[in-house]
């Protein structure tokens, strides 16, 4: 599905990462330029170390280039991420992006729907009967309806990766981002999720970035990149389809 806007609602412009010093210098981004539309499921793929994971840690306000610009659209104006105060930064990040970590990085003490009912108070300022309305409608797509109560030690991998993909979307964020999203999940699940993504694009006009191995994926996606040795380049769908 093309993109209905000839707007980015995120652009990275020539963005340079490198990591060590003197000989054991290396650069995993190495003037990359992307955009991303309202609208797009996007899947960046390449081999381990890559810098898969840095380019998505700059685009999303997590971490900071050593030059080039991440500029996003944030109630309705463009603002370069890294020029933002740490504390506007983090602020733009609670108003407009929800993540999906390889970790799940989920509270140990709370239970499955409290999860994304705090994310729901927090993040969007929700009342508690309607962040536990929305948590509960989330879950039951995720076919998590049984889990609610459940708590991380509880729960499966599988169940765990889809209790953080449910925080991830849950208020409606203008950007997704996700790494490995599907890397501990059957691919009946795996498929739920990426069709839960794709639904979230071009239904709410999400910009998503999904990093990945996982080349069932593609057929799902509107966009695909590779990036190898710092390189980044976008890829015709069409051979995958």
């Amino acid at each position: 599905m093309p993109a209905t806007t000839t707007t980015p609602s995120l652009q990275g412009v020539k963005l340079v990462k490198t990591y060590g010093d003197g000989d054991a210098r290396r650069t995993t981004l190495h003037e990359v330029t992307i955009d991303l539309f309202p609208g797009e499921l996007v899947l960046l793929m390449g081999p381990s170390g890559s810098g898969k994971s840095t380019l998505l840690a700059v685009l999303s306000g997590l971490l900071e280039p050593d030059s080039g610009q991440v500029m996003a659209e944030d109630d309705g104006r463009l603002r370069e991420v890294w020029q933002l105060t740490p504390k506007e930064r983090e602020e733009y990040r609670r108003r407009n992006t929800g993540f999906v970590f390889q970790g799940y990085n989920l509270f140990p003490a709370l239970t499955a729907r409290q999860q994304l009912e705090i994310v729901l108070k927090w993040g969007s300022g929700a009342t508690s009967g309607e962040a536990r309305q929305r948590a509960d409608d989330m879950l039951d797509k995720l076919g998590l309806a049984k889990n609610k109560s459940k708590k991380p030690a509880q729960l499966s991998g599988g169940e765990k990766q889809r209790v953080a993909i449910g925080r991830a979307l849950v208020k409606n964020p203008n950007f997704v981002f996700a790494d490995e999203p599907t890397s501990a999940l059957d691919w009946e699940n795996g498929q739920k999720v990426i069709e839960l993504l794709r639904d979230a694009a071009h239904e709410r006009k999400a910009s998503i970035l999904v990093v990945s191995h996982d080349h069932r994926i593609l057929p799902f996606v509107d966009v695909y990149y590779h990036l190898e040795d710092g390189h980044l380049e976008r890829r015709p769908l069409a051979a995958h389809h």
